[in-house]
């Protein structure tokens, strides 16, 4: 029995060092199997002090050149002047995200803070209970935010946070400048993504939610109250026939628009900026009514709420969260009128110096998250051809 059980052993740990359990998990899976099998001292007195010597925390997000943001202007200054280990992982779609959190033991166990994006996914989680409760007095820098970022929020949790506002973007319309004027371009809108002279060089995001909202601007409706819902799809399906590539992550959709093998796709802001600064030559069109989001970071329950103070409130000090910024191309949440921004950050796509978020489309949480079982499936049909 002690021969089985040290493999385990050897397995969590190996677990543990490579990030995959969490220091409270292994912690206690060393304490249940030290009483089973009666240990005291050796190996597994040191596993378990070097376990709880450890302090370290999970951090899940986009991938790409967003999480080199983060990676070098967040986690590496945050681990050197504390100690304390940034574990990263990544997803390129929050839906499955979603799914690993949910399967996780306990549910959600395995993860700590996440880069959600949308106000609609702090709602979803916290409707799952998977939601913590943040001491602000413990992150004295979030003064600093915005306070229209934190409101929707604040009014899905009764007040209090179970994250905080980091940066926030658009979902609009990147096109080839050498292949789509910039007047065609705006002349089309949201139509140019079913432009038929395009067959073969359209792109578009698999998620169901960003095809369901410029479907609903291609049919003049408003993509938080749809009325005629035939119209919609009968839209996503006309564009599936010219469609090059249904991209999966950000890397993909850059690497798609910077090798020329599409010419235009609903973009994020940021990954746009960035083939800009490339040289690459893509515009970016935001149209009446463009999908904007705000992105936050939510601590799940079962974290340690003093490391996860402690991250957040490093991450939100002017000259992380600004460096973070212009490293990701996503403007800040931090309040232009409290936090000067230099012209890096002005010069973002959805820059907004006001700190009011006035004229910001945003997606309304409880229509989408209503729809998402029914929708999603229908989408993910007409994606597939059906």
């Amino acid at each position: 029995m002690k021969k089985t059980l040290g493999k385990d052993i050897d397995n969590a740990y190996k677990r543990y060092k490579e990030g995959e359990l969490p220091r409270r998990d292994f912690v206690r899976y060393l304490g249940m199997t030290g009483a089973i099998i009666g240990l005291a001292g050796g190996p597994f007195s040191y596993l378990a002090k070097e376990a709880m010597a450890a302090q370290s925390i999970r951090f899940d997000g986009w991938g790409g050149v967003v999480s080199e943001a983060f990676q070098k202007f967040a986690f590496k200054p945050f681990s050197k002047a504390t100690g304390i280990e940034v574990i990263e992982g990544e997803f390129g779609d929050a839906d499955a995200y979603l799914t690993r959190v949910k399967a996780s033991y306990p549910p959600g166990g395995e993860y700590n803070l996440a880069h959600l994006s949308g106000v609609f996914d702090y709602a979803r989680y916290v409707g799952l209970g998977f939601d913590s409760v943040l001491d602000e007095s413990k992150i004295p820098n979030l003064k600093n935010v915005m306070p229209a970022m934190m409101e929707p929020y604040r009014a899905i949790t009764k007040g209090k946070l179970s994250a905080v506002p980091y940066d926030f973007g658009q979902t609009g319309i990147a096109y080839n400048t050498k292949q789509i004027s910039k007047n065609e371009a705006e002349k089309l809108g949201a139509a140019l993504l079913w432009q038929k002279d395009l067959k073969g060089k359209l792109g578009s995001w698999t998620d169901w939610r960003t095809n369901i909202w410029y479907a609903a601007l291609k049919t003049g409706q408003d993509p938080n109250n749809i009325k005629y819902m035939d119209q919609m799809w009968d839209a996503l399906r006309e564009q599936r026939e010219l469609m090059k590539k249904y991209w999966g992550s950000g890397a993909e959709l850059m690497s798609l628009l910077a090798n020329e093998e599409i010419y235009a796709t609903v973009a994020w802001s940021g990954r746009v900026a960035a083939l800009q600064a490339q040289g690459h030559p893509i515009g970016f069109l935001a149209p009446y009514g463009t999908f904007s989001w705000q992105e936050c970071i939510f601590v799940l329950k079962g974290t340690d709420m003093d490391i996860a103070h402690k991250l957040l409130n490093y991450m939100l000090a002017p000259e992380a969260a600004i460096a973070v910024a212009i490293g990701q191309k996503y403007p800040s949440s931090l309040d232009p009128t409290k936090i000067s921004m230099p012209k890096e950050v002005q010069e973002l796509p959805g820059f907004d110096p006001t700190g009011k978020m006035k004229g910001y489309l945003f997606a309304d949480p409880n229509y989408w998250n209503s729809k998402q079982v029914e929708w999603a499936e229908k989408w993910d049909r007409i994606r597939a051809g059906g």
